[in-house]
């Protein structure tokens, strides 16, 4: 996306080689957002700008390396916001995943800033969604979540959004890889430096964005200390959606 004063503002997203096939964490625009934007992204695309070229959606990408969309079995979203839910309609055939809260948001139990902050046009194929409920079992680092997938936990963490939550990867030797969505927009709100040890300035036009669009900030804060605290552990690389510099450190600047 290119927001006016955020140029070059990602959306994160992880792709998980499990026996159950490739699992995804979010999935940022689709290939029919850019055909169509009017229509499945709404006024929002006037600020968000994502462009017109759909070379660097997932499913792309993932052709690119050598998968087909088929490959893609589940995905496991962080929330249902425009730039992390419009690629799933390039996966027909996976699960969704998301929280019983999120999914009531989107679709059964909306006010009206839930009503306009979704947009159901990227969600009208014949979905397989699969809500998990409640804030689930004990997992990790005095967290909560839900085990989707082996290994792949989906952690409660609203603020955001009423249903957001991180996503969780056990990457073996690597440790967990905590896609932390959208709980935290600018990396250096939880960390002074990134994995690859460079200093992280504070972002101020970033941290006005994720104030302005949040819905909870008490919420907000609290998941900032938590990522902190997150951060601190050595077996725990937080990945928040949009800092450029993370993705840059951890996806060699693709």
């Amino acid at each position: 996306m290119n927001i006016p004063v955020m140029p070059h503002f990602v959306a994160h997203v992880l792709v998980c080689h499990t026996d159950a096939g490739l699992v995804l964490v979010d999935t940022g625009f689709g290939t029919l957002d850019y055909v169509d934007p009017g229509r499945r992204i709404g006024p929002m695309r006037h600020l968000l700008r994502p462009g017109s070229d759909d070379r660097s959606s997932a499913v792309r990408q993932l052709e690119r390396a050598g998968h087909t969309a088929d490959d893609v079995t589940h995905i496991v979203l962080t929330h249902l916001d425009i730039d992390h839910v419009g690629g799933i309609a390039d996966f027909p055939h996976a699960t969704v995943h998301t929280t019983a809260d999120e999914y009531a948001a989107a679709f059964t139990n909306p006010d009206w800033n839930d009503k306009v902050r979704y947009r159901h046009a990227q969600m009208e194929h014949d979905v397989v969604w699969r809500t998990h409920e409640g804030r689930g079992d004990v997992w990790d680092h005095g967290l909560t979540g839900h085990e989707v997938l082996p290994g792949i936990v989906l952690v409660p963490m609203p603020g955001h959004s009423r249903g957001h939550a991180a996503v969780a990867v056990d990457a073996g030797d690597r440790g967990w890889l905590f896609h932390a969505g959208d709980a935290c927009f600018d990396a250096s709100a939880y960390a002074s430096t990134s994995p690859a040890g460079r200093p992280l300035r504070k972002y101020r036009t970033v941290r006005g964005f994720e104030w302005s669009v949040g819905r909870d900030h008490q919420a907000i804060r609290e998941n900032h200390r938590t990522l902190a605290r997150l951060d601190a552990e050595p077996d725990v690389t937080v990945i928040p959606a949009h800092d450029q510099r993370i993705f840059d450190d951890l996806a060699g600047g693709r």
